[in-house]
């Protein structure tokens, strides 16, 4: 990925350029600032809400599963109820107490 600078790009991402706010989710996952992509989530940003889920289901964190889908990413729904059915505990997927 090319090096652009976050406002650049924060400028060009509000002014609805979808690839501009991908890329700042990028930034934001390499960095590790969950806030900044739940922000980017919350603006919209469809692959914000891919990297957070991927995050959520790695840690088996359902409740930021339901969170990220409450936000409007369908895929965090469906993987929440992929690991709320009864055979996912079976099959050693990650899961958390209530």
């Amino acid at each position: 990925m090319e090096n652009f600078d976050r406002e650049t790009l924060r400028e060009l991402a509000d002014e609805g350029n979808e690839t501009a706010l991908d890329r700042l989710a990028d930034l934001a996952d390499a960095d590790g600032d969950l806030e900044a992509l739940s922000e980017l989530l919350d603006e919209g940003s469809m692959h914000a809400g891919f990297l957070l889920t991927r995050r959520a289901v790695a840690a088996g964190d359902l409740r930021e599963l339901q969170r990220i889908s409450d936000a409007g990413f369908e895929e965090a729904g469906e993987k929440l109820e992929r690991l709320l059915s009864p055979g996912a505990r079976s099959s050693g997927s990650p899961t958390t107490a209530p």
